[in-house]
């Protein structure tokens, strides 16, 4: 436009070229918004192109991984059915050993019980035997006053009562009743002593009458002169003991003058004080059936031990046997214990191995199998899947 002058130019001419540039300006500007928009519809149209690859690149992935995951699973349950059968297998064999060995320790321990079972009824049997005997002695105790109060059984109820307690005290063969001696008399009981000691005898007779009197009586005067005559009574009947059953050489220098009743042992001592003395004096001791009981039951032990030094070697034998017995006891038990203790430790393996396949079916049911379109959503997620699966593999 150089050189050109626009004065020249009239008003219709300057309008006329206003107009031209203006048209310009629209079209140019009609043609830049239809190229921009070319342009952003071909982007739009390689931006959909692209997500449509990478949209089916996914979905060849999410093929494959659900192919290895099928083939995974395939494999898995295989090693689960032979995992459950060996399981099995190897749980009865177990199972088979466990009920062997206890059988053969129940078997062994319940004969051993039945031989404890057996030597504790002969013992029961001894003690109901013994129970017996003392309820039986105290049935008579309580009936003492009864049986005195008949004067034809008074004395033979003192007899009766010395030779319960001696043939409950000692063997047979340790004593007799009514042995001749060489002087023609026949004392109540002669109680064999140990070591060839001379025999012990014992004398039942005691005056029951005169001390009947003194409890009968209703005054002061006649209380008197029954206690003067069961003191002459005592004093005679001592006498004669003496006299008969105490043989030098023969018999022990002591005898026992037995009085049947706790009561009258006590009296004669508290109130007759005379007649014990006396009685010490000549040898004489009086007993009242506790007091034989006692004096029976050291003569056992005293029996008992002559017959335990005749027999030592014996007993030692015995001694022996049992210790041999405790010994194999013992042993036996200490087996047992190692079976019980084998047998807690297989049970503890297979409460772990039965853990273990718990574990491996929670991890199965836990897997997630859903449809294809929501596996594209999520396609992240069946990553820690196979983790889990190869965790849970290299952990079997």
């Amino acid at each position: 436009m150089n050189g050109f002058d626009f004065s020249t130019l009239t008003p219709p001419e300057i309008a006329g070229l206003a107009l031209g540039g203006l048209v310009l300006v629209v079209l140019f500007g009609l043609w830049r918004t239809t190229a921009s928009r070319q342009r952003r519809d071909e982007h739009a149209r390689l931006v959909a192109e692209q997500r449509s690859r990478e949209a089916e690149a996914q979905l060849a992935r999410l093929a494959e991984t659900q192919a290895a995951l099928t083939g995974q699973l395939q494999t898995l349950q295989q090693g689960v059915a032979g995992s459950q059968e060996a399981f099995s297998r190897q749980l009865d064999e177990r199972l088979a050993g466990v009920t062997k060995t206890v059988g053969a320790s129940l078997t062994e321990t319940t004969q051993r019980t039945q031989e404890s079972l057996g030597v504790l009824q002969e013992r029961l049997a001894v003690i109901d035997t013994a129970q017996n005997n003392i309820q039986g002695l105290a049935a008579n105790v309580v009936g003492l006053q009864q049986i005195l109060e008949n004067k034809q059984t008074r004395g033979a109820f003192g007899e009766a009562r010395m030779e319960a307690i001696i043939s409950d005290g000692l063997p047979i063969g340790a004593y007799e009743f009514q042995a001749t001696l060489s002087n023609g008399r026949r004392p109540d009981c002669s109680i064999t002593m140990p070591n060839d000691s001379p025999p012990l005898l014992v004398d039942a007779k005691f005056p029951l009458e005169a001390w009947n009197s003194i409890r009968q009586a209703e005054s002061e005067d006649m209380a008197q002169r029954a206690a003067k005559q069961f003191t002459l009574d005592m004093d005679m009947h001592i006498k004669a003991v003496s006299e008969k059953y105490l043989i030098p050489g023969e018999t022990q220098d002591t005898a026992f003058l037995f009085v049947p009743s706790e009561s009258i042992f006590a009296e004669i001592h508290e109130h007759y004080e005379a007649i014990v003395q006396k009685a010490h004096r000549a040898r004489i001791v009086i007993v009242s059936p506790s007091l034989l009981l006692l004096s029976v039951q050291v003569i056992q032990a005293l029996l008992k031990d002559a017959r335990m030094r005749e027999q030592a070697h014996l007993i030692q034998a015995e001694i022996a046997k049992f210790a041999n017995d405790l010994n194999r006891l013992d042993e036996r038990v200490g087996k047992l214990q190692s079976h019980f203790g084998m047998t807690q430790k297989d049970v503890e393996q297979i409460l772990i191995s039965t853990g273990k396949l718990k574990r491996h079916g929670e991890r199965i049911e836990e897997m997630d199998f859903r449809a294809p379109a929501e596996e594209a959503k999520s396609v992240p997620a069946s990553k820690p899947v196979l983790r889990a699966i190869d965790g849970g593999e290299s952990q079997s």
